[in-house]
């Protein structure tokens, strides 16, 4: 069902697309928390379609941030895409070291696989996207994006606003891996979290894995994409892995 969907009672509770007020905090600022309450762990797979959900506005639930440089604020929003609404970050106008960042408040995750459908609209420096996880704030998080103007995807972490891409496993500090060409149409990144491993996959195929032991807690999950990339996201999926 095209919608923002939740199978449990407990989940619709915490959820919904009523498009609350937020804001854009930086690395240092204080994270005031959404008037909302946050599940630990949530119970089920959760699939977020945004179809549901109010054109130029973010969803409720969610909270945006940056990392590094100040630019514009972050302008992440439903938009409509072809007739299919979709998550879209359209700040344009933001320098090289910027990174815009979304996630959702309703709970925190641990081992989890995340999926979700990309598309690079525009951007000089920058297109393309990924996921945040292990969210504690907007200097502290893991990141992988797949950038069509590289055609690569590289893993990251991000310790107290400092970006520093992650060696892979079997290869050493390759600065991630070549893909074949992204192009402007969909893509699909995948990424599965089973304590201190990460593996990712782009199309439906492995394309490596790393360890790295920097958060071992629970965090927020979200949305990334960096500096003028405009980019578009859909059926955002969480689901929970023991």
């Amino acid at each position: 069902m095209k919608a923002l969907t939740f199978i449990t009672a407990i989940l619709l509770l915490v959820t919904g697309c009523t498009n609350a007020a937020t804001g854009d905090k930086k690395t240092g600022e204080q994270n005031k928390p959404p008037a909302r309450a946050v599940v630990s762990e949530f119970l089920t797979d959760t699939t977020f379609t945004f179809s549901g959900c109010e054109t130029g506005k973010l969803p409720d639930g969610w909270s945006q941030y940056y990392t590094g440089r100040k630019g514009e604020t972050p302008r992440w929003e439903v938009v409509n895409d072809n007739g299919n609404k979709v998550l879209a970050q359209l700040s344009k106008d933001n320098p090289n070291y910027h990174f815009n960042v979304v996630v959702y408040d309703g709970f925190n995750t641990k081992n989890v696989e995340l999926k979700v459908k990309i598309k690079g609209g525009s951007g000089r420096m920058d297109q393309g996207g990924g996921f945040v996880w292990r969210f504690t704030d907007a200097g502290n998080y893991y990141v992988v994006r797949a950038n069509p103007l590289e055609d690569n995807v590289v893993m990251y972490k991000v310790v107290n606003g400092k970006r520093t891409d992650l060696p892979l496993m079997g290869k050493g500090r390759t600065y991630g891996t070549d893909v074949p060409p992204l192009g402007n149409g969909w893509n699909e990144l995948r990424l599965t979290v089973k304590d201190s491993l990460f593996t990712v996959y782009l199309n439906g195929k492995e394309l490596f894995k790393v360890i790295d032991k920097t958060f071992t807690n629970a965090g927020k999950t979200g949305l990334w994409s960096k500096a003028d990339a405009v980019s578009w996201f859909d059926d955002f999926q969480i689901s929970k892995i023991k």
